[in-house]
C-alpha cells in the first residue's frame, strides 16, 4: 500500500483574474492528521474542493488514494468522507434516518448500516439519540452527526473543512479524540481550521495565506525552525496603554495581545527588554515581567503572514 494518501504538485485555481490557490504542493501520509491553517479566504476550501474533484485545477496535478483528481474524481468520492462548513443534514429526518440515507448513497447494505451506526454513534457520542429529529439537536450534536454520516462507508481519507466552527469546547475535544482514534486505525485526515489550539493537535500542518503555502512542518518544527524572529512576553497593565506605547516606539516588528499578555516579535529582542520596560513604566504602565520565550504557534503564524505581506504587498 502506498504510504502517501494524498499529494499535490503546484496545484493552482484561478477565477477570472483572481488567484484563489497559487502553486500549492504538499502530501498527507496514511494514518496522519494534516492541518491547513489560514484565515478566511486563504484558499483552504478551494484546495479541498479541487482534491475532491468538485473544481478543476487551472494548473498542476494531484492524486488522492492513488487516483487522479481530474480524471478519476468519482473513484475518489467513493473512498473518502467529507464534512463541509455547511454540511447538508436533513432537519426533518431523525439522526438515524440521516445516517442511513448517506450510508445508502455510498452503497452500504441495510444490514451493515445498522451495525455500523451503533458502533459509530457509540464512538462519537450519539448513542441514544437515534430517533431525535435533527432540527432539535444542539450545534455540537449536529456536527458529530455530520461526521458520523461522513464515516458511514468507512472512508480511507477524511476531509474536514473547519469542522468545529461554532462548536462548544467539550464537543471539540471529543471530535479530536475521535480523529486520533481514526488515525490510529490507519485513516488519514485533512482538516482546515483557524483555531491555533486545534492546529497544535495535528501531526503536521501547513500555513496557507493568499492562496500559497508559506510554511509547513510539525507544530514543534514550526516553533523551532520556521520562526526567524524572537518573542518577548510582557505581563503588564493596563494592556491597551502598553500596546499603544510599544507600537508607537516601533522597536518590534509586531506587538499583539496574547490572552492577558503581550507578545512583541522582532530581532535581537533581548537587548530591547530593558528600554521597553523603562518606557512603559514612564508612561504609567506597571510591568510585572518581561522575558524572551519560545514562540507559540500563533506567534509563528503572525510572523510568517507578516513577512509575506512585506515581501509581496497587495497592490491597491
Amino acid at each position: 500500500m502506498n504510504a502517501i494518501a494524498l499529494s499535490t504538485e503546484h496545484i493552482s485555481k484561478h477565477f477570472d483574474h483572481f488567484v484563489a490557490v497559487d502553486h500549492v504542493s504538499f502530501s498527507v501520509r496514511r494514518g496522519e492528521i494534516y492541518g491547513l491553517l489560514g484565515p478566511n479566504g486563504a484558499g483552504k476550501t478551494t484546495t479541498i474542493r479541487m482534491l475532491l474533484g468538485l473544481l478543476t485545477p487551472t494548473s498542476g496535478k494531484g492524486a488522492v488514494l492513488g487516483f487522479d483528481i481530474v480524471k478519476q474524481a468519482e473513484a475518489i468520492r467513493q473512498r473518502v468522507g467529507y464534512v463541509s462548513q455547511k454540511f447538508s443534514l436533513y432537519p426533518d429526518l431523525t439522526v438515524a434516518e440521516n445516517f442511513n440515507f448517506y450510508g445508502g448513497v455510498y452503497g452500504v447494505s441495510r444490514a451493515a448500516l445498522a451495525e455500523r451506526r451503533a458502533d459509530i454513534f457509540r464512538t462519537i457520542g450519539l448513542s441514544g439519540q437515534d430517533q431525535e429529529r435533527v432540527s432539535a439537536l444542539a450545534g455540537g450534536s449536529r456536527q458529530r452527526l455530520a461526521l458520523a454520516c461522513a464515516l458511514a462507508h468507512e472512508p480511507e481519507l477524511l476531509f474536514l473543512d473547519e469542522p468545529t466552527a461554532g462548536v462548544d469546547p467539550i464537543s471539540r475535544r471529543g471530535l479530536w479524540d475521535l480523529l486520533y482514534a481514526l488515525a490510529a486505525r490507519g485513516a488519514s485526515v485533512l482538516v482546515t481550521t483557524h483555531y491555533m489550539d486545534e492546529a497544535e493537535n495535528c501531526h503536521r500542518l501547513a500555513f496557507i495565506y493568499r492562496g500559497r503555502l508559506v510554511a509547513e512542518g510539525t507544530p514543534q518544527e514550526m516553533k523551532t525552525q520556521q520562526m526567524v524572529a524572537q518573542v518577548v512576553e510582557i505581563d503588564c497593565e493596563p494592556l491597551d496603554a502598553a500596546l499603544t506605547v510599544l507600537r508607537a516606539a516601533r522597536w518590534f516588528d509586531e506587538v499583539a495581545l496574547y490572552g492577558a499578555l503581550i507578545h512583541a516579535i522582532g530581532q535581537n529582542v533581548a537587548e530591547k527588554i530593558s528600554p521597553a520596560r523603562a518606557l512603559l513604566q514612564s508612561k504609567g504602565v506597571a510591568v510585572k515581567s518581561a522575558q524572551v520565550i519560545l514562540p507559540s504557534l500563533e506567534d509563528v503564524f503572525i510572523a510568517r503572514l507578516r513577512s509575506v505581506d512585506v515581501d509581496d504587498p497587495i497592490s491597491e
